[in-house]
């Protein structure tokens, strides 16, 4: 028996990608509506009363409306912004905390995480977590990802001839990730975060620097590393590099899969380390999380 989906909002980059990695799964039909019905609010209603759970892949503003407009009942996944912070809803990051993964299971709405906001939470949530950093620690966050995740004009800048080589972006502090990225590593201080695009299609590096001394007990990198991969044993998508780092990173070595490594470079003699995620910002950073969750909500053996 076949679980229906219905993605509203399957044009878009994380729509497609959600739905390419869905139509591989034997056990999944799409519910779909024609290009005339696609923006019918009666329509997109039957459609979600007949699927077994929605994915909306909307702008935040169009992602509200649709969660008035489902029937009663309806199980939904959203991939906007609008309700990742918002009451009522699970946040869809599984190996964020012990018991996640089984909460997503049981909910009925679901707010499929950030790229940005799943690097730097899975990062700083372990430490927080674990007591060793402090809620009110002054920390910034230094980010560059593939130019795919940011929209149409920035895709079509960056694959016309002689795109921009490196861009900084949202200089304002402002970034729309940055309240999950707040909420649920549970700071205290929000987080200078500087986000920037390079110009290649995908992946994602998330980076962290620290001083150690300001961590307590003062423990060094290969503590870190340790603490990491215990909070993060077992985890199928989560993988944390066993040593201290010292090489070179890219940001594109995980493109086309659905994980997400981590890293801790450090230089010991001055007390100084620098926390990595890397990911695929179309993959653990959006349409691979998806599906990860549609697979928690719908049950692993119907999906």
């Amino acid at each position: 028996m076949s679980v229906k989906i219905f993605i509203d909002g399957q044009a878009g980059t994380t729509g497609l990608g959600i739905a390419q990695r869905l139509g591989a799964l034997a056990a999944v039909s799409l519910v779909t509506l024609d290009e005339a019905h696609r923006k019918d609010e009666a329509a997109r209603a039957d459609a979600m009363a007949r699927a077994d759970l929605t994915v909306l892949c909307l702008p935040d503003d169009a992602a509200r409306a649709a969660v008035a407009l489902a029937p009663a009942g309806t199980r939904i996944l959203d991939a906007s912004t609008a309700h990742r912070t918002a009451p009522g809803w699970v946040y869809g990051f599984a190996e964020m905390a012990p018991g996640q993964a089984q909460r997503i299971a049981a909910a009925q709405h679901v707010a499929n995480p950030g790229c940005y906001a799943t690097g730097a939470i899975a990062l700083l949530r372990p430490l927080t977590a674990l007591g060793l950093l402090p809620a009110g620690m002054n920390l910034s966050i230094n980010a560059v990802s593939g130019y795919s995740g940011g929209g149409k004009a920035l895709i079509a800048a960056h694959e016309a001839q002689g795109g921009p080589p490196f861009e900084l972006y949202a200089l304002g502090l402002g970034h729309k990730h940055l309240p999950e990225i707040v909420e649920y590593t549970r700071l205290a201080r929000r987080p200078l975060f500087v986000p920037s695009v390079g110009h290649f299609a995908q992946g994602m590096l998330v980076c962290v620097p620290l001083f150690l001394d300001q961590l307590a007990g003062r423990p060094q990198a290969a503590s870190l590393v340790q603490a990491y991969a215990d909070y993060y044993a077992g985890t199928a998508h989560v993988a944390v590099h066993p040593d201290v780092w010292s090489q070179n990173l890219q940001p594109e070595a995980l493109n086309g899969t659905d994980g997400l490594e981590i890293f801790v470079s450090a230089n010991e003699a001055q007390g100084q380390a620098v926390l990595i995620a890397r990911l695929d910002n179309l993959g653990k950073g959006a349409s691979g999380a998806a599906v990860q969750n549609i697979r928690l909500m719908l049950g692993e053996e119907h999906v």
